[in-house]
Formats: C-alpha cells, sequence, structure tokens
C-alpha cells in the first residue's frame, strides 16, 4: 500500500490510536516510521499526543526520533475538555509541517466515539481532513486486570476499525485463551491482529476504507450520550511530581527512583512517565544500562508501564527546567496514598552530592 499524499485539492488522512494507560500505543507510533521512510522516503508523519497529567514525556519521544511535527494537549481528557483543541493543532501542524498523515494519541481514558464525531465535524467544515481509522491497542498481559474496573476500556476495544493486541509474547498459551475468552465476552466482530513486540505492518494500519469501517458509529451512536455520562476520569488518578533544586547542576537520585519502579504495584500504579536530570546512566527494567558512557549530568525520559520501564537519554537540555517532572496515574482511590509516600521522600529526592545543598523543593500535587 502507498500511502497518501496530500496537495491543495486532496485531504490529510487522520489515524486516532487509542488504548488504555501502559498499552503501548507510542512505541506503535514510533516503530511506523522507519516503516514509512523506507517505502516513502520524505514521507512526513506528524503526531498529536494528549495525555491528562502535566508531562510531555510522549511527545518529547516522538521529537527524539525525528517526528515531522507534534503537538500536545495536556491536563484533561481529549474527548472532554481537550475535544476544541484539536481543531486548531491540526490547522497549526498543517501549516507548519505539511504533513503526509497526522496520528492522533488519546490518553488512556479516552472514548473514541466523541473523538470520532469531532474529527468528522472539522473534516467537513475544513474539507482539509479525512478520517481514516480508529485503532485500539491493547496489553494482553494485564488486559484481565484493568478491563474489569475500568468502563473506558472496554469502550475503548469496541469502539474502533481494528484491534492491536500488544504485549502478548509473554503469556503461556492457556493464559492467552484465557486473554482471548474475557475480549470475546464483549461481543464485537471487530478485525484483531497481534503486534510483534510493538511493531505492526503499516498497511495494517493505514488506509481502511470509510464504507467499510466504523458500523461501531451507528451503533453506538443512539446511546453514547447516556454513557459518556459516565465519570470515566474517575477510573485512573493523577499525580504530578517536581522536583528543584536552587543548583543548576544538581540530579536526581536514581536509586530511589529504581525502588519506586521496582516497587509499584500493578494493580495500584498503571504508568509512571518522567523527565529527569541525573550524574549516574539509568538501567532499564530488563538490565540494559542507558547512556553508559556518561559523564557529567544528562537528561533523561522514563517510561514505566505495569512493572516495566525503559529509559532515552535525551540530548536536550533545557537550564530552566526542574530537575524532575513526574506523572504517576494510579488505579481509581490510589493516588492519595503514593501522594503521601512521594511527599516523604522515599521515592523522590536529589542525589547525595545535591541533598546537603538545601536548594531541594519537593511538589506533589493530584491533578485528576
Amino acid at each position: 500500500m502507498t500511502p497518501k499524499t496530500p496537495t491543495d485539492a486532496h485531504r490529510i488522512p487522520l489515524t486516532i490510536i487509542t488504548g488504555f494507560a501502559g498499552a503501548g500505543k507510542t512505541t506503535l507510533i514510533l516503530n511506523l516510521l522507519p516503516q514509512l521512510r523506507t517505502q516513502n522516503p520524505g514521507y512526513k508523519l506528524a503526531l498529536i499526543k494528549n495525555e491528562i497529567g502535566d508531562v510531555n514525556v510522549d511527545t518529547q519521544l516522538a521529537a527524539a526520533a525525528e517526528m515531522t511535527g507534534s503537538r500536545e494537549l495536556l491536563g484533561d481528557c481529549i474527548c472532554c475538555t481537550n475535544v476544541g483543541q484539536i481543531e486548531d493543532a491540526l490547522a497549526q501542524l498543517d501549516r507548519e509541517c505539511r504533513p503526509d498523515r497526522i496520528i492522533i494519541e488519546t490518553s488512556g481514558s479516552a472514548e473514541p466515539l466523541k473523538l470520532v464525531l469531532e474529527v468528522n465535524r472539522i473534516g467537513k467544515a475544513t474539507g482539509r481532513y479525512e478520517l481514516d481509522g480508529v485503532v485500539s491497542v491493547i496489553d494482553a498481559e494485564n488486559w484481565g486486570g484493568y478491563a474489569n474496573t475500568s468502563f473506558t476500556a472496554k469502550l475503548q476495544a469496541k469502539q474502533t476499525d481494528l484491534i492491536v493486541i500488544n504485549k502478548w509474547e509473554g503469556l503461556s498459551e492457556r493464559a492467552f485463551d484465557l486473554f482471548l475468552d474475557k475480549l470475546g465476552d464483549l461481543d464485537v466482530d471487530t478485525p484483531q491482529t497481534k503486534s510483534d513486540q510493538g511493531w505492526i505492518s503499516e498497511d495494517l494500519l493505514f488506509g481502511w476504507d470509510p464504507k467499510m469501517a466504523r458500523a461501531w458509529a451507528t451503533d453506538h451512536g443512539q446511546d453514547h450520550a447516556g454513557e459518556h455520562k459516565h465519570d470515566h476520569k474517575s477510573e485512573m488518578e493523577c499525580l504530578s511530581v517536581t522536583l528543584t533544586a536552587t543548583d543548576p547542576a544538581a540530579g536526581t537520585d536514581l536509586a530511589k527512583i529504581d525502588t519506586l519502579l521496582k516497587s509499584a504495584p500493578k494493580d495500584e500504579v498503571y504508568r509512571i512517565k518522567a523527565v529527569l536530570y541525573s550524574r549516574t546512566s539509568p538501567t532499564t527494567s530488563d538490565g540494559a544500562q542507558v547512556n553508559s558512557e556518561q559523564t557529567g549530568r544528562a537528561r533523561y525520559i522514563l517510561n514505566w508501564s505495569f512493572g516495566r520501564w525503559t529509559w532515552s537519554h535525551d540530548i536536550v537540555v533545557d537550564a530552566q527546567a526542574p530537575v524532575l517532572r513526574m506523572s504517576i496515574f494510579t488505579a481509581q482511590y490510589e493516588s492519595n496514598k503514593w501522594l503521601k509516600r512521594i511527599e516523604g521522600g522515599q521515592y523522590v529526592a536529589l542525589d547525595d552530592h545535591d541533598r546537603g545543598c538545601g536548594g531541594g523543593k519537593l511538589e506533589v500535587r493530584r491533578v485528576q
């Protein structure tokens, strides 16, 4: 398949990628870039990323991967208060980047149908955009846990043109069959495919026929208003953590961060994202050391999901940035407990070299 390339006479295709927190949406998107550029040199893929927290980790990862352009909508769910910002973000990307395609990556709590209706409205009003497909990414390893408690996770698996089954490789045959049984309980006739460790062919993700896809939009459209009264925000809570220091060369205590990453229970903490400075190089959950040749202070991006985590070395340095910015996404009713733990300095602090300077300040607040 040759991806569509817009001209002034053609519309820019939009793909919505949704899924619960930690399902692997960003990894899936970043794995598309090499495919697109190999098959279509010069291909321009842009991203609109929505996050309930206030740390734009995924957008920074996209920038590091040389995404043509990216915009973040932080603070609230895209299908609620942020839905009106989509048109401005699309217009800005179109004007500045002239992309061949734009992906809209939703937060883990977004319901696809309302976003579909808004994108279709924008496309009709502007004549510039066309919804090409809705893809839902499901974490097979943890689906049984969050699907039982999350109304929104179930909607994401229903309101879609394609289900991508992610993180299935570590399951036994029996466990995978149980996952398929739980997914089958939703009683949806939606195409499904398995990723290969977060990789999937762009031919599967792009190029849906709008006339064949989205029958679910018609089926659910009549009762969507009643469904959306459900407060899906309450299913997931978010803490914002900021660590600052008067010393511009201060760093984070990675040993304490590592303790947090190893001890956070998967049924209480869904996702941890952070951007921080450190004098030592971090280690991923599989034991790989990132930027092992590091000498001196460097900036890193953390992405933690259900007990596994990765680190990325960020070459961008901002002298005005805090030592650490972190978002912690917890299950319902769990954020207050973790707020107190973080405030107590058990998991977040300046490193030993900077702790005695007296200039460190830790602020933890709940943003949802």
